[in-house]
């Protein structure tokens, strides 16, 4: 085991790291996920060496392009487990333990098993019988939210719709959520990131088990025994999961820009990053699909700004609260604000649209100030 700091992500399954004494290193990322939270510039990494096919009793594969494999980061002074892989043998443990009270009747009888048109995690049997448990790994939190997915997951819809069905046909079945944070006390699906899933399981949560746990981790990355079962307030995620609420555009330009918007003028626009807050009462995934793409016909003062941009980026905020002008604001605290009048027509907001030099999805407090806002509603139920 090592430590290091995040330098880059090349790709989904390999990051650069930094050696503390000088040099940089490639590591495998065995995650998925989008991580940006937590995968800024200069976060500490815990970094294992792979276990041998001899010692693991795998079979004998052509040697590693990368030694080292990335286990966790770490996010206030504590680990995050990274490593997907690990994350069942962490659930193995609790339930060998009896650490989960609702599954402490159940031992595991086969790992990996195939039903229907999926494979699923565990089976496990116990004096009810047998029971088919999927198990998640959370890596995703604000303040004391726990979340997941941090991106969209079909294949996590697919589990979540399937257990469903079995439990329908008198198949008992689980989803265990492994919440990797001491620190959170709630868990919510991610219904701003991926509405489709966070329906799916508020749906099968009267079928199935659906048991969000929080776990922690040492310095030296040791599983201690302190488990807590999370509270989920689902009536809050129904509510709010709907096709409406606020959202936030990131527009990248690589060189400066004088652009015309419409009955606003000719602006100059530096190279760098803009943030542009709207919303939509309906309809809210066509207005962001509408602003990501440049061919069309302009309407909002965003459309001039889009076809200028070199990329272009969406944050969706649903709910049911109407925000965007405290959004506007808000964020007008963060960074600088852009062209008066810029998508505040109907508002007395002095701007909708702010500057920031560099991309702020590489810095903490864009991702403090954009969690608390999707978080905002389960706090303050």
């Amino acid at each position: 085991m090592a430590m290091a700091r995040f330098v880059a992500r090349p790709n989904r399954f390999v990051v650069r790291a930094a050696w503390p004494e000088g040099g940089e290193v490639r590591a495998f990322l065995p995650n998925p996920g989008r991580l940006r939270e937590l995968l800024l510039p200069d976060a500490a990494l815990t970094l294992v060496q792979p276990e041998s096919p001899a010692s693991s009793g795998g079979p004998v594969r052509a040697a590693r392009a990368t030694a080292w494999t990335v286990a966790a980061a770490e996010r206030e002074g504590a680990p995050v487990l990274l490593h997907t892989h690990w994350n069942n043998r962490v659930a193995e443990y609790l339930l060998d333990h009896r650490l989960i009270p609702e599954l402490a009747p159940y031992r595991v009888v086969r790992r990996e098993i195939t039903r229907g048109n999926s494979r699923f995690d565990f089976l496990l049997e116990g004096p009810a019988g047998p029971l088919l448990l999927e198990v998640k790994s959370c890596t995703l939190f604000e303040s004391d939210v726990a979340l997941f997915p941090d991106s969209p997951t079909d294949r996590g819809r697919r589990h979540v719709e399937e257990l469903r069905a079995l439990a329908g046909s008198g198949c008992t079945a689980a989803v265990l959520i492994l919440a990797h944070s001491p620190r959170v006390t709630t868990f919510a699906p991610d219904y701003h990131t991926d509405p489709a899933f966070a329906a799916a399981l508020c749906r099968a949560r009267h079928e199935l088990k659906v048991i969000p746990v929080k776990v922690e981790w040492t310095v030296d990355l040791r599983l201690t025994d302190r488990v807590e079962r999370l509270q989920v307030p689902w009536d809050v995620v129904e509510r709010e999961n709907q096709d409406g609420g606020a959202y936030v555009m990131g527009f990248r330009l690589d060189t400066p820009r004088t652009v015309a918007v419409g009955a606003l003028g000719m602006f100059r626009f530096n190279a760098g990053h803009y943030l542009y807050v709207g919303s939509a009462a309906r309809g809210l995934d066509a207005r962001i699909r509408r602003h990501l793409v440049r061919r069309k016909r302009f309407h909002w003062h965003v459309d001039w700004l889009r076809d200028a941009a070199d990329g272009v980026k969406a944050w969706p905020i649903r709910g049911t609260e109407r925000m965007e002008c405290q959004l506007a604001r808000s964020l007008g605290e963060q960074v600088k604000a852009g062209p008066a009048g810029f998508g505040a027509s109907d508002c007395d907001c002095f701007t909708h649209l702010f500057y920031h030099e560099t991309d702020p999805e590489g810095e903490r407090w864009f991702h403090q100030w954009l969690g608390a806002w999707r978080t905002r509603a389960i706090r303050m139920r």
